[in-house]
């Protein structure tokens, strides 16, 4: 079974409605030329001082199999909005442009494009609605997941969230995300077996409220699995009982060569923990692990291991696969160029009265600048055809501007590499290349090495600075300057 064979979204009526009166605007009015669009966000989530990009490769086989059935066409048809041509135009359909990503798994900020699409107007239009979808989605749980692994220091994380996430697709989509931003394991198997993430679970009460008494649950369940047996010691009395009989059981277990765990799903954690390994280092089974869940979050995570509780993998499900505080992540999707009726491609501007609100106008690039150690300085937005000029050689010394145009800049001599990270994904509507998810993992984990601890603290964050060109500021500027002057 491939991936595809979970895509559900495969129909082209997976957009906003407006997307589809607009197309069917450009089609009557003709104007269905050349345009640039692009993804970028407005806002780290959950307070963050980075994001995760997620969902590229999953993106990317969703527009490759982008259609309108029959169904599609007779449904769009009832609802006598669309003319006759319009709709044949529509069973046809394909996306025939071309699409420049980020590497999904790297870490992110916001204003800089993610993903830029280059096609006609219809087909960029029509996209929009999955392309967020699926990437901000996608993006929310991996940041979080990213924190929550962090803040577990790199520990072992187990993702727990089926039963709370958003329905069976955001379920699926939950735990990819959450394997690339950290998570060693999921307790979906259907995601363990379209996406190759191993496949992780113990037992819950029920299966020890079945039999007469605790020590047969844990014995008959280490029957089953000798190798894997973690008993959850919870279900009556954690210290007097479920510890106790997991001893007993582990007992049995280690003469046979075997290895057990423990799992804590209720009650005060850090104390639970402290005096389970207590008991069983007593009892002479130090290597016994300790599983702890429990509505866990970073927040919680992070105290713990401040406190030094003695915990081995962490089970976090509902704060992670939900986003937990925060039920959104801010990516949009504007228009940055657009072909007039002569074919020359004009940079295209939103202008709000709210400067953070206002874009960057034009087709652009994004540029990674790092100091000689490849730590990770400022990342800079140019043009595409500035890029010799505005990122030089090293030992250059150049002014970054603000990406609201405004007067705030800085200097920066580039000591280390400049790379550049939107790189070809799609042409003529053909995926150029597919990237696996131990990848895309370790990219993740290769991106936030990179960056400053002072950018990965939970709690007041640095910012991590995100720049434009003086070149590109020019050009904003100028066209503020234009649309205020026609008013």
């Amino acid at each position: 079974m491939s991936n595809n064979a979970w895509i559900t979204d495969s129909s082209a009526l997976f957009t906003d409605f407006y997307s589809l009166t607009m197309a069917h605007g450009y089609w009557k009015k003709k104007i269905n030329r050349r345009a640039v669009f692009e993804m970028f966000f407005r806002r780290q989530p959950f307070g963050s001082g980075f994001a995760i990009f997620a969902g590229l490769e999953d993106l990317l086989d969703r527009i490759a199999a982008f259609r309108y059935s029959p169904d599609d066409i007779a449904y769009l048809q009832g609802l006598n909005m669309f003319d006759g041509d319009f709709l044949d135009y529509l069973s046809r359909f394909r996306f025939t442009g071309s699409i420049w990503a980020m590497d999904e798994g790297s870490a992110i900020f916001p204003h800089e494009p993610l993903i830029r699409v280059d096609s006609n107007l219809i087909e960029c239009q029509i996209l929009e609605g999955l392309i967020l979808n699926t990437v901000n989605f996608q993006s929310l749980i991996a940041t979080k997941t990213a924190r929550v692994y962090l803040a577990s220091g790199k520990g072992f994380v187990l993702e727990f969230g089926l039963r709370r996430a958003q329905g069976s697709d955001g379920a699926i989509s939950a735990s990819r995300a959450a394997f690339i931003g950290g998570a060693g394991g999921t307790s979906n198997t259907l995601a363990g077996k379209l996406y190759g993430i191993p496949t992780l679970g113990t037992m819950a009460h029920a299966w020890i409220m079945s039999f007469p008494s605790e020590e047969e649950a844990f014995r008959a369940y280490a029957r089953i699995y000798p190798d894997r047996a973690v008993f959850l010691i919870d279900t009556y009395d954690t210290l007097k009982s479920g510890t106790p009989n997991a001893i007993k059981v582990g007992r049995e277990l280690a003469a046979q060569g075997h290895n057990f765990g423990v799992r804590l799903d209720s009650g005060d954690i850090h104390y639970l923990s402290v005096e389970v390994r207590k008991m069983l280092d007593h009892a002479g089974f130090p290597q016994a692990t300790i599983t702890v869940s429990n509505d866990l979050d970073e927040h919680i995570i992070h105290t713990l291991r401040e406190a030094g509780a003695p915990i081995n993998f962490w089970g976090v499900g509902t704060q992670m696969v939900t986003g937990g505080t925060e039920a959104a992540f801010t990516g949009v999707y504007k228009l940055a160029a657009r072909e007039d009726e002569n074919g020359k491609l004009l940079p295209a501007i939103k202008f709000s009265d709210n400067p953070e609100k206002t874009t960057n106008p034009g087709i652009k690039q994004v540029w990674r600048i790092k100091d000689p150690q490849g730590m990770a300085v400022v990342d800079v937005l140019t043009l595409v055809d500035e890029q010799g000029e505005e990122i030089p050689e090293k030992k250059s010394r150049r002014a970054f501007w603000h990406p609201s145009g405004d007067y705030r800049h800085f200097y920066h001599e580039i000591s280390g590499n400049a790379e550049p990270l939107l790189k070809p994904r799609m042409e003529r509507g053909t995926i150029l290349m597919k990237t696996g998810l131990a990848e895309i993992r370790e990219r993740v984990n290769l991106d936030l090495d990179s960056l400053d601890p002072s950018y990965k603290r939970l709690l007041n964050p640095h910012v991590y600075k995100v720049s434009i060109t003086g070149r590109l500021r020019e050009l904003k500027l100028k066209l503020i300057e234009d649309y205020l002057g026609d008013l």
